[in-house]
Formats: structure tokens, sequence, C-alpha cells
């Protein structure tokens, strides 16, 4: 068997015997270690979960899709005042891209409002009212599970009929067909032709609260004037979203007529716009993580120093022994690591199986979603090998170059 395996078995074994003699000293030592990874991995773990949970919401809207507005949706502090004066965005302006839009494979405006629906005696408040045209099936993956969406010549009539979303029906039909129904919205019936595929909820947002008519319709309810217009549009390859962003700014221009040296007057935003917010907020979290557990590890790396120094100290007889039998330099150092390494293998596997409890329970009792991923293992194992041997060097390399004939004179 190679001299180094030899070592590495007598050292767990030497390392073993050691903690089951001094236990509190061992848990004490330890401690700092399990703190620190346990802190550590659960952050990640946590922030893990996020990052997926996340970009699961952000992609079921679809990264496909631009949004040209009046407000950019990310502001500092006062920019407000520098936006509220921009002309609102128009329904001639979205059909302006939709014929001049070489990359937009569909153009959709959309006004919004809040509104109470009502059917036989039940009703249902704040549900969002869209006002659309059929290109929003596309813009926006309102894909119906039952009946139809909206068709060119229910826009181009202004026809009353709605599509609502899934919990719409739930609450307000129960077990009755909603499909043919008329629904009361703001005073007016309106028929339904279709029930969205259930989507729900985004920000603390219920996306299945939700009721969609053709755009003419919604403002001949609402009303057309002071009503925001958005105009999402739905790029032909998701890869072209840059191209069509720097596309749809020209168009824009131009049809406001705006010279060079004027700065854009409206805002295209898209959904990245979250992920970069959200991508700053998490770097707080990892900086606390990075932070803490730093401290937790240094704090636990000093006490396996400390307690190799003690054993060192407590063992020069026995290193003068193994010396004078012929065990080189090398041989002490490797002991004396593996030694570190174990402790501190002790702490990462402890501070691993807590993090894991933790991370599970917050996931099973709050709204966090947390996930355990396998390079989370060989995290732990980096610990291992770096504070056992960052921490573990001085002790070992003192152990090995102590002198024999000194060594075999101490008790």
């Amino acid at each position: 068997m190679p001299r180094f395996l030899i070592y590495a078995a007598e050292g767990v074994k030497i390392a073993y015997e050691a903690l089951r003699a001094y236990k509190l000293r061992s848990i004490l030592t330890t401690l700092g270690i399990v703190i620190g990874v346990t802190t550590v991995i659960t952050i990640v773990s946590l922030i893990q979960g996020l990052n997926r949970a996340f970009t699961s919401e952000i992609s079921s809207l679809g990264t496909d899709t631009l949004y040209i507005g009046k407000w950019p949706w990310m502001m500092d502090g006062d920019d407000w005042l520098k936006f509220r004066n921009r002309p609102n965005v128009t329904i001639k302006e979205a059909n302006e891209v939709r014929s001049a839009s070489q990359l937009a494979q569909a153009v959709a405006p959309v006004m919004r409002t809040q509104r109470i629906i009502k059917y036989q005696g039940k009703s249902l408040e704040r549900v969002a009212v869209v006002g659309t045209t059929e290109d929003y099936l596309l813009t926006a993956n309102a894909t119906p599970e039952e009946g139809r969406f909206l068709i060119p010549s229910d826009v181009d009539q202004n026809r009353a009929v709605v599509v609502i979303g899934s919990e719409v029906a739930d609450k307000l039909f129960e077990k009755e067909d909603p499909i043919g129904k008329r629904v009361s919205i703001a005073g007016r019936k309106f028929r339904v032709i279709g029930i969205l595929e259930k989507r729900g909820t985004m920000f603390d947002n219920n996306l299945d609260i939700l009721a969609i008519m053709p755009i003419g319709a919604f403002q001949s309810v609402f009303g057309a004037t002071r009503r925001r217009i958005e105009i999402q549009v739905k790029v032909v390859n998701p890869a072209m979203v840059e191209e069509a962003e720097y596309e749809l700014t020209g168009i824009m221009r131009r049809v406001r007529g705006l010279p060079a040296i004027k700065e854009n007057n409206f805002a295209i935003n898209k959904q990245s716009m979250f992920l970069d917010m959200y991508n700053k907020l998490t770097r707080v979290l990892w900086a606390v993580a990075i932070g803490v557990g730093a401290i937790s590890l240094l704090v636990g790396g000093i006490g396996i120093m400390n307690i190799m120094l003690v054993s060192v100290t407590e063992r020069t007889r026995e290193i003068g022994i193994r010396k004078a039998i012929g065990a080189r330099k090398t041989d002490i150092l490797w002991q004396f690591l593996i030694e570190s390494m174990m402790i501190c293998g002790l702490g990462v596997v402890i501070g691993i199986g807590l993090a894991v409890g933790l991370a599970k329970l917050v996931a099973a009792t709050t709204p966090l979603p947390a996930a355990i991923t396998l390079w989370v293992v060989f995290l732990g194992l980096a610990f291992v090998v770096g504070i056992g041997v960052f921490f573990g060097i001085y002790p070992a390399s003192k152990a090995a170059k102590l002198n024999p004939i000194e060594a075999l004179r101490y008790e």
C-alpha cells in the first residue's frame, strides 16, 4: 500500500481518537465551521431557489416581447418629473409600428383598468380589464383553455365579447359553463367567448383575475382620453431582441418627428430589466452570505489551528518516536494535515446537513423557495480542503520540523 494511504488511514484514525477523547473541545472547535457552512449554504440555496422561481415567472411572460410606453419600468428618485410631460402612446403609433417593423411577429396596443364583473347576482372585484387586439394572444402568451381568443372581426367591429381568466370563471360560474354567457362590466353586457389557461401569480399579482376585450369596446365603455396605452411587440426571434429594440426606437422617433439632437420621449421596456434589478438585489444577499460565512469560517479555522497546536505539543514525544524509526518530515506533515482536514470535515458535514434541513424547512413553511444543487457538495469539499490545509499547515509544519532528539526528551 502506498505510504500516503497508510498515513492517511492512520491520520483519520488518530483524528477520530482525538475527537472522541476531547468531545467538548472538538465541538467548540468545529462550531465556527458549522455556523459558517450552514449560513453560506442556506443563503445560497435560498438564492438559487429564488433565481429559478423568478426566471420561470419572467419566462412565462415572454422574454422576446418588448413594451413601448410613456414611462420606463425602472426609475431613480425624481425621474418621473422628467417623464410625466412625455406624450402618450397612441393606437396610431401602434399601427405604424405594425406596418413598418420587419422584426415584429405581433403588435398589440394595450389599455388597462380595474373593475367589478357581475353575473346573476355574483360579483368579483378588482378584476384587471384589458382592452387590446387579437395579437395579444402572442405578445402576452394569453392562450385560451376553452373557447377562443379575440379574432380580427371582433376588434374591427368593436364587438361586446370578452375572454376571462380561469379564476374569474371559477368564482362567477362555479360548475356552470361560462362560454356564451353574458357578464356585466361597468354596466354593459359582454358575451364570454373564451377562458384562459391558469397562469398563477407574479409579483403578488393574480394573473387569473383577468378579462380581455376588443380595444374599441374598451374605449367605448371606459373612454379613450387620458387612458395610458402600451404597445406590446413580440419579436420574430428571441435572439433578435436587441436588434428589434433599435428598430422600434427608429420607427418611434420617425413617427414622432424627433430630430437627432433630441432624446427619446418614449420608453422601450423588456423583461431583462426585472432580471437586472433582481440581480442587483441578490448581490446584497451574496455579500451578506460571504461576509457572515467568512467571519464564521475564520473563527472556526483559528479554532482548528489552536487545537492542532495543542495536539502537536501533547504528542511531541510521539512525533520524536516516529522520526526515530524512520518517518520523514513529509510523513509527519501529511499526518497532521489529514487530522486538520478530518476535524474541518466534521464541521462541514454537520453544516451541510443543517443547511439542507433549514432550506427545506423554509421552503415548506414560507413562500420562499429553496434549491439544493449538487455543486453545494463540491463547495463543502472545497471548504474541507481549503480551511483544513490553510489553518493546519502551520501546526503540521511545526510538528514536521521538530528535532527528534529534543522531541524524545519531551515529557
